[in-house]
C-alpha cells in the first residue's frame, strides 16, 4: 500500500492549459494509486470568475478517461476548491489565507504547503513576496514552491528572479520542475552508467568516440508565435532540457542517488562546459536553423503571431565540449528543432573503431561498425545496443546485429507519467529531479553567449524545409570532424514496429 502523504496544494494559474492538460490527471493519477486519498485539498487561484461548482466540471473533464466511475471523480473533485485572485491585489491573499486555515484543520494537513506557479514567470515575485508578508507559510509544516520554465530570460533576470525568490523560500524550498527530469528513460541515463560495469568502465574519451542528442518535434509553434519569437529554441529547450541531459551523461558517479549528491555533480558537470566567448567560436560549433514551407505546411514566418521578418531559430544543432579528464577531446552533438521529420527523443552514445580490421570484405569498406548505445526517451521508450557479429556461413565476414528492449504499449501506459513523477518526489521532499539555482546559473552562463552572437549577428538563419531533420548546415558540423547524425528509419507517413526504425545495419 503506498503511503498517503498529507498536503495543501495551491496551484496559481489553475484555469490554464498545464493546469488542464497536466497538473490535474496527474494530481488524480497519485489519488487513485493512494498517495493522495482522505488528507489532502486543492485551491486553484486564477483571475477568471469560477465557482467551485464549475471549477470541478473543469476538473472531471480532464480526468475523464483515466476514471474508472463517476463516482472516483466526485470523491477526487470534492477536495478542490476555487477562489478569484489578482496576484498583485493583497486583499486576496488574505481570502487566500483564510480558506486555506480552514482547509487545514478540515483535512487535517498539518501545515503542510505546496504552491505550485503555473503562470507567467513575471509573476513569481511578487506572488513569492506575498505568501510570506500574508503569513501563508505555515511554522509546523513544510512548504515548498514548484515554478515551471522559463526561469528568466538569460543571466541577469534569472539571478532577479532567484533573488526575489530568496527572500520568502529558501534554496531547499524551491523546486522548478523540468518535465524532462520526470520521463522514465531520462532517469534511466544513471541507473544504465552506474548499475552495468560494461559501460561505467567504458564511460571516458578512452572508449567513446562522440555523443548524440536529438530532441525533435514535428509540431511547429502552433498558437505560441508570440512567445516562441520572444524565445527560440535555444532558450526554450537547450538551456533546460538539452543541458539537463548533457549533465546526466557527463557527470560523475555522486556519493549516493540522493538529491544533493545528484545535483552536486551535476552542477561540477555544468561548469565543465567550455564557453564560446566569442562571435567566430559560436559560429564554428553553434548553428540556428528555421523552417520553411513544405509538405503542404506553412513556414515559420507564415505562422499566426510571428514577425514576418522574423529571425529567430526554430531549430539548433551545436557540438559541446565537456573541458575535464573524463571528457577532454569527446564531442556531444546535440540538434533540437520543430517541423522536423519525426517525434522521438534519443541518446546516441557511438563507442570508438577497433584498432585493427581483423574482418575484411571485398563489398565492405569498413566492417565493424562501431558499437552505439541508443536511449530511446519519447515517444518509445527502451534501449538498443549495436554490436557486430560473424556472419552464418563459411569465412569470417561480419554483420552488424542489434540487441534492444523496447518497452511495449501495456508497459508504457502503466509508466508514472513526468508530472505524476515530479509531483509526487515534491510532496515526498525529494529534489532529486529538479535543477538546483547553480545548475540554472551555469546553463544561463552557457547559452548567453551563444544568444549574445545570434543577437549581433544580421544574417539570416540556416533555413529547413518542414518535415526534413534540419539544415544541411548541421550535417555539415558533423561531417568537419569525420561524423554523422545517426538516423532510424522513419516514414512518418506509417506505422512501424521498433525493428523497422532501427539504425540501418552493414548487410
Amino acid at each position: 500500500m503506498n503511503t498517503e502523504i498529507s498536503a495543501l496544494l495551491t496551484i496559481f494559474g489553475a484555469t490554464g492549459d498545464l493546469a488542464h492538460r497536466k497538473l490535474y490527471p496527474s494530481l488524480f493519477r497519485l489519488f487513485k494509486k493512494g498517495y493522495l486519498k482522505n488528507n489532502f485539498a486543492v485551491i486553484g487561484t486564477a483571475r477568471r470568475e469560477w465557482t467551485n461548482e464549475y471549477f470541478h466540471e473543469v476538473i472531471a473533464d480532464s480526468v475523464q478517461d483515466l476514471a474508472e466511475s463517476q463516482d472516483e471523480i466526485e470523491q477526487f473533485t470534492s477536495h478542490f476548491y476555487y477562489i478569484s485572485h489578482n496576484v498583485k491585489d493583497a486583499a486576496h491573499y488574505e481570502e487566500l489565507k483564510h480558506l486555506s486555515e480552514q482547509l487545514d484543520e478540515k483535512y487535517k494537513l498539518d501545515g503542510n504547503r505546496i504552491f505550485y506557479l503555473a503562470m507567467a514567470p513575471e509573476f513569481f515575485g511578487i506572488i513569492g513576496d506575498m505568501l510570506k508578508n500574508k503569513g501563508l507559510l505555515t511554522e509546523n509544516g513544510f512548504n515548498r514552491l514548484i515554478i515551471e520554465k522559463p526561469f528568466g530570460h538569460d543571466l541577469e533576470t534569472a539571478r532577479e528572479l532567484n533573488e526575489q525568490l530568496s527572500r520568502s523560500f529558501n534554496e531547499d524550498q524551491i523546486y522548478r520542475i523540468d518535465h524532462y527530469l520526470g520521463k522514465e528513460m531520462i532517469q534511466n541515463i544513471s541507473a544504465v552508467r552506474f548499475s552495468n560495469m560494461i559501460f561505467e568502465a567504458l564511460w571516458n574519451n578512452k572508449y567513446i568516440d562522440n555523443v548524440q542528442i536529438t530532441l525533435a518535434e514535428t509540431v511547429g509553434v502552433e498558437d505560441r508565435g508570440d512567445y516562441y519569437n520572444r524565445t527560440g529554441a535555444l532558450r526554450d529547450m537547450v538551456q533546460n532540457h538539452v543541458l539537463q541531459i548533457v549533465a546526466l551523461l557527463v557527470m560523475e558517479p555522486p556519493i549516493s542517488l540522493e538529491g544533493e549528491d545528484v545535483r552536486n555533480e551535476k552542477i561540477k558537470a555544468l561548469r565543465s562546459l567550455r564557453l564560446y566567448e566569442t562571435a567566430e567560436e559560436v559560429k564554428k560549433n553553434f548553428i540556428r536553423g528555421q523552417y520553411i514551407a513544405g509538405d503542404d505546411l506553412v513556414g515559420y514566418r507564415d505562422e499566426p503571431k510571428v514577425d514576418p521578418d522574423s529571425t529567430t531559430e526554430t531549430y539548433v544543432a551545436g557540438k559541446i565540449h565537456i573541458d575535464n579528464f573524463r571528457w577532454a577531446g569527446v564531442p556531444f552533438y546535440i540538434r533540437t528543432g520543430k517541423r522536423m521529420a519525426q517525434k522521438e527523443t534519443y541518446i546516441h552514445v557511438q563507442f570508438k573503431h577497433m584498432a585493427m580490421n581483423l574482418f575484411p570484405s571485398e563489398d565492405v569498406k569498413e566492417v565493424a561498425e562501431p558499437n552505439i548505445l541508443t536511449i530511446h526517451i519519447s515517444p518509445q521508450e527502451g534501449f538498443s545496443l549495436r554490436l557486430n557479429a560473424k556472419r552464418v556461413g563459411q569465412g569470417m565476414e561480419m554483420k552488424n546485429i542489434r540487441m534492444h528492449q523496447i518497452f511495449d504499449e501495456k508497459t508504457q501506459a502503466n509508466s508514472p507519467e513526468a508530472y505524476e513523477r515530479l509531483l509526487l518526489d515534491c510532496l515526498n521532499g525529494d529534489p532529486t529531479n529538479f535543477t538546483h539555482w547553480q545548475e540554472v546559473e551555469q546553463s544561463w552562463k552557457y547559452v548567453d553567449y551563444i544568444r549574445q552572437a545570434w543577437d549581433e549577428d544580421t544574417s539570416e538563419p540556416c533555413f529547413y524545409e518542414s518535415g526534413s531533420m534540419g539544415p544541411k548546415e548541421s550535417y555539415e558540423l558533423l561531417k568537419r570532424d569525420g561524423f554523422s547524425w545517426t538516423e532510424f528509419n522513419w516514414d512518418p507517413n506509417k506505422e512501424q514496429s521498433p525493428n523497422d526504425i532501427m539504425p540501418e545495419m552493414t548487410e
